[in-house]
């Protein structure tokens, strides 16, 4: 059996070989087109990112992402050291935005107290922060 063999320079070279040898080489050459196939399938060229000359990139500062992350993870960590009521306190306040004034008025207490609260949490919050 011939296999013929093209070098990238463009010289094509034809060499005799064993039938069993011959059969094995074209195996390895279809499996190897069939790999390099399946994988321009599954890839596109960071050229097919560009539009209109800019590439797509986020255009949040990666850095910034990554410390934003680390205080979100540090503030969490905080938050687990306060009790259930100083976090549903929190809650409310900064995730429902719920007046003072009210919770305080539903809670039948002064609008002070729940003041001196926050203010605890807060020194709770900074000082496992």
């Amino acid at each position: 059996m011939k296999v013929r063999y093209e070098f990238a320079n463009g010289e094509i070279s034809e060499i005799e070989v064993d039938d069993n040898l011959g059969e094995l080489l074209v195996d390895f050459d279809r499996q190897e087109y069939n790999n390099d196939h399946k994988e321009t399938r599954r890839h596109i060229s960071l050229d097919g990112m560009e539009y209109e000359g800019e590439a797509f990139l986020s255009p949040e500062n990666t850095e910034e992402q990554v410390l934003k992350r680390e205080d979100m993870a540090r503030l969490l960590r905080a938050m687990e050291a306060l009790t259930p009521a100083q976090r549903e306190l929190v809650r409310r306040v900064y995730f429902e935005n719920e007046k003072i004034s009210e919770i305080a008025r539903e809670e039948g207490v002064s609008h002070v107290a729940i003041h001196d609260r926050l203010k605890r949490i807060y020194q709770k919050i900074k000082n496992n922060f």
